[in-house]
C-alpha cells in the first residue's frame, strides 16, 4: 500500500516544520485526534530526536490507535514515523516540506508505504486501511495545519484595508 498525500501552506517552513513535528499540540490543533501519549521520550534539541507515541484519531467517528515511533530529522527538515503494533505494524510514514519554486509557500507531503504481513489480504488493507482511513485522516490533517498556521497570512490584507479603505 502506497498513498501520498500533499498540500501548499502558505507559511514559513521552519514554523510549517516545528508545528507538524510538535505532537504535544495535535489534539490541539487537529479535532480529529483523540489523544497522543508520549511511552518513552528521546533527547531533544539535537539534530535527530526519537520518541515512541500512541496515537489515536477518528475517521468519521471510528476510533482508530496505533503506536509509533517517531523521528524528528530537523538536519533534513523530515518526521518519519515507523508503526510499530497491530495491522498497520511496519508502515512507514514520512512528512516532508519542500518550498515553492516561486516563494509562494511550502508543499506538504505525506506518504505512507506499508507491505502487509498477510499478502493475500493486501487488496483488502489498501482499500480500507489506505482509501479508507489513511487518506481521510491525512487530508483532514493537512487541512487544519493549513488553517492553522495560514490565518496571519490571509490577516494582512484585510487589516490593509481597514486602515486604507482606498486600496
Amino acid at each position: 500500500m502506497h498513498t501520498a498525500t500533499a498540500i501548499i501552506i502558505r507559511a514559513p517552513r521552519d514554523r510549517i516544520f516545528e508545528v507538524t513535528a510538535d505532537l504535544e499540540n495535535w489534539t490541539r490543533i487537529l479535532p480529529h485526534y483523540r489523544y497522543i501519549h508520549y511511552l518513552e521520550r528521546g533527547l531533544s534539541g539535537g539534530a535527530t530526536e526519537r520518541h515512541i507515541v500512541k496515537m489515536a484519531a477518528t475517521r468519521d467517528g471510528i476510533p482508530i490507535a496505533w503506536t509509533s515511533e517517531q523521528v524528528i530529522d530537523r538536519a533534513r527538515q523530515e518526521v518519519r514515523f515507523t508503526h510499530l503494533k497491530a495491522f498497520t505494524k511496519g508502515m512507514h510514514v514520512v512528512w516532508t516540506y519542500t518550498d515553492l519554486p516561486d516563494g509562494s509557500g511550502v508543499r506538504v507531503e505525506i506518504v505512507h508505504d506499508l507491505k502487509f504481513r498477510f499478502p493475500p489480504l493486501q487488496p483488502l488493507a489498501d482499500r480500507i486501511i489506505g482509501s479508507y482511513f489513511i487518506e481521510n485522516i491525512a487530508n483532514k490533517t493537512l487541512r487544519r495545519f493549513k488553517e492553522y498556521l495560514e490565518p496571519a497570512q490571509h490577516a494582512k490584507p484585510a487589516a490593509r484595508e481597514a486602515q486604507n479603505p482606498k486600496l
